[in-house]
């Protein structure tokens, strides 16, 4: 039976509506800002449309919301896991002709084949919420213990570290005014601002910079108030134009091999942001009381998330997932009525129809981006230690240790290798594998073969929701 709303003491709220509408639209906006600045970051950091993602953040919000019965208050927002494989895709090192010198160099165009790959990772989510409405969660989580997903975990933020220190250093007094506001308020914060310290992090080191002359409004004033969220060409669909072959990492492939090589590269890092999505259900039904894997169970918000991040993917938005952010906020407020996020859904879906207000966000000075993404990129890698750490997975067990080894190995040392990236021919198609891809893959694999698994997925709730990549 459902719960009612309790008024008094310090008892959650079940049914906002008794607190009134204007309530209910306060608390809406403040789930809302709660996602924003984290939300906003992933499509600056990879290039994607800033509209879009807040557009699809809200579609896919409500989308997750009625495929879970409407019963589980989560927000979705941009999926930090994917950064990676973004970044295999659209980024790799050319020669500077003014410099001489090897630099990163972001190709935009890249951006749709990359979110084919993430598409795909979203209907991998489609498979395990089959699997888990067919066998339950404990069968099919022994094959993706922390002995697997942490080591996975740990090289997503290292391969990134390096973007976060170029960005840095274009500006390193406003890159540590990010730091310094978001570590104080992570620690020292009270109340909502201990919430948002991405946000706040932007927001001051940004206003900071204006002040100082180092930020370029043109483009701000060039923006219309109102406009379409996404254009087409931005869109996964363009891929399927005149050209039938394309440029990546300064060789010419067909578009076969480009779209096969995404979704292989990017496919397995759905399985650190299924992790994720299943220690954010785990914390939001122990924050508000109720066992959301129960019911609506893990296989209807697995499949909320999933289709979310898909039809994201498709219109040029990054991937969803489940927002611990908001989950903050639950705990913050003892307001667990799921109709309060629809309502900060709804208001991301009306910032999105801003072509000025995105402008403002794509203004952030490189240096701002550089300190927030440093402890980001940072942040990513330790929640994969305490992945570990939280699991007491046992180091003394040899299988323990080649299995973590063979994972870092094989992902730091194919990403920073000459090529960066594993490539081999099928016929006529050209595969190139990231090092993320193979580390999952042979870590998947290793763990089914090799005796000794020792995981209960709910053994240790604690250890379940240890995995949440955003500060």
């Amino acid at each position: 039976m459902a719960k009612q709303k309790v008024s008094i003491g310090n008892e959650g709220i079940y049914d906002a509506r008794t607190l009134g509408k204007p309530r209910m639209v306060v608390l809406g906006l403040q789930h809302m800002f709660a996602m924003f600045g984290a939300t906003v970051l992933v499509p600056v950091l990879t290039g994607l449309s800033v509209s879009a993602t807040l557009l699809f953040a809200g579609l896919g919000t409500l989308l997750f919301h009625l495929i879970t019965k409407g019963k589980v208050p989560a927000f979705l927002g941009s999926s930090f896991a994917f950064l990676g494989g973004y970044a295999a895709i659209t980024t790799w090192e050319e020669l500077n002709t003014v410099t001489g010198e090897m630099e990163a160099v972001l190709h935009p165009q890249m951006l749709p084949y990359a979110c084919v790959g993430v598409a795909c990772a979203g209907l991998v989510y489609l498979v395990l919420a089959g699997l888990f409405k067919a066998f339950g969660p404990h069968k099919v989580m022994r094959y993706f213990p922390p002995i697997v997903t942490g080591p996975i975990i740990i090289c997503i933020g290292l391969i990134l570290a390096n973007s976060a220190i170029n960005n840095c250093q274009s500006n390193w007094w406003i890159a540590l005014l990010a730091i310094a506001v978001v570590v104080v308020l992570n620690i020292w914060g009270k109340g909502m601002l201990k919430i948002v310290p991405i946000l706040m992090g932007v927001l001051i080191s940004y206003v900071v910079a204006a002040i100082c002359g180092l930020v370029d409004f043109t483009s701000v004033g060039e923006a219309a108030w109102f406009g379409l969220p996404f254009d087409m060409k931005d869109t996964v669909f363009s891929i399927f134009g005149d050209a039938n072959s394309v440029v990546y990492k300064g060789e010419t492939i067909s578009r076969g091999s480009m779209i096969i090589t995404s979704i292989i590269t990017i496919m397995p890092i759905a399985l650190a942001t299924i992790i994720e999505h299943i220690g954010d259900v785990c914390a939001i039904s122990s924050t508000t009381e109720n066992n959301f894997i129960e019911d609506p169970g893990l296989h209807r918000t697995l499949m909320g998330d999933g289709i979310a991040t898909t039809v994201a993917a498709l219109f040029g938005a990054p991937a969803n997932t489940t927002y611990g952010e908001n989950t903050g906020v639950l705990a913050l407020t003892r307001v667990y009525d799921p109709r309060v996020i629809r309502i900060a859904a709804l208001f991301a879906i009306l910032f999105s129809f801003c072509p000025k207000f995105a402008a403002l966000i794509s203004a952030m000075p490189a240096a701002t981006i550089g300190g927030v993404s440093l402890i980001l990129y940072g942040m990513i890698s330790a929640v994969g230690v305490r992945n570990l750490v939280e699991n007491q997975v046992n180091f003394a067990k040899s299988r323990n240790v080649l299995i973590c080894a063979i994972i870092m190995g094989l992902a730091l040392g194919i990403n920073f290798s000459a090529a960066g990236a594993i490539a081999f021919n099928i016929g006529h198609i050209t595969i190139s594998l990231s090092g993320l891809a193979v580390a999952a893959i042979v870590g998947i694999a290793l763990n089914a073969i090799l005796p000794g698994k020792d995981y209960t997925f709910g053994a240790n709730p604690e250890g379940d929701k240890a995995v949440n990549f955003k500060v």
